[in-house]
């Protein structure tokens, strides 16, 4: 399938690893220019050189002085930007009475005002062009709250709302904003959580895994070029006419209709 989006300029967020650089590769692949941005400067020249990136830029997220001069540069070496994928790392797993008002804060930052900033800095291109794609990476907790993980069961539910609604605001620009749930896909942070539960509980990280893969009716993890897949297609001209949607990457795990 012609996916009609060759030689537009994309922004993915987060994109050194994981979910962000699976979504910039699946973007690349489709002849997009790809800029793709992580606080870490070796780890995202590295993801660029690997998946045919455009440009790679360090930019921390939780600065908004950061966003602004980032999504200038790439405005003046690759062009307007029309595509834009929101993401960002997982915020600290962990019980109420374990995260600090601090992690409150900077959490708030990280997972839905680096959304908000980026998302203002496009926007005039996407208007002034008639033609926009904005894909949030949220988390299938906006459905289904995650034990443990009480920091993201906040603020994810947040950003779909902010998205549904900015969607009704830039329909009439043929700006189209949609969000992604990633159920459980084998990324670092995956490990990460897996680690943290065989840590717990005494058992190999193999048993946590299996475990969890029988609540999944696929019985697997996804895979995170699954995922970019469905990023690819929302940035396309064959989602022309899908907006303020959420779709779930979740082998069927959310019980939700």
């Amino acid at each position: 399938m012609n996916l009609g989006i060759q030689g537009r300029v994309a922004l993915v967020a987060a994109a050194s690893q994981g979910l962000g650089k699976a979504s910039a590769a699946a973007l690349a692949a489709e002849g997009v220019k790809v800029a793709i941005l992580s606080r870490r400067e070796d780890a995202v020249q590295s993801a660029a050189k690997e998946i045919g990136a455009a440009l790679a830029l360090r930019c921390d997220l939780s600065r908004a002085e950061d966003i602004a001069s980032t999504v200038e540069r790439i405005r003046a070496e690759l062009g307007p930007i029309s595509i834009l994928v929101n993401n960002c790392g997982g915020p600290p797993a962990g019980r109420f009475d374990t995260i600090s008002e601090e992690q409150w804060y900077s959490s708030f930052e990280q997972v839905f005002l680096s959304a908000l900033r980026l998302t203002r800095a496009v926007i005039p291109d996407m208007k002034q062009a008639q033609w926009g794609r904005i894909i949030n990476v949220v988390s299938i907790s906006v459905e289904q709250p995650i034990a443990g993980l009480i920091i993201s069961n906040a603020f994810r539910p947040a950003l779909a709302g902010w998205a549904k609604t900015l969607a009704g605001e830039l329909a009439p620009h043929n700006i189209l904003v949609n969000s992604v749930s990633p159920g459980r896909i084998l990324t670092a942070r995956t490990n990460e959580l897996d680690r943290a539960m065989a840590e717990q509980s005494g058992q190999p990280i193999e048993k946590i895994r299996a475990d969890r893969s029988v609540t999944i009716p696929l019985k697997r993890y996804g895979m995170p070029e699954e995922f970019g897949s469905v990023v690819a297609f929302l940035a396309s001209e064959r989602a022309a006419y899908l907006t303020g949607s959420v779709l779930r990457v979740d082998g069927g795990a959310v019980s939700a209709i």
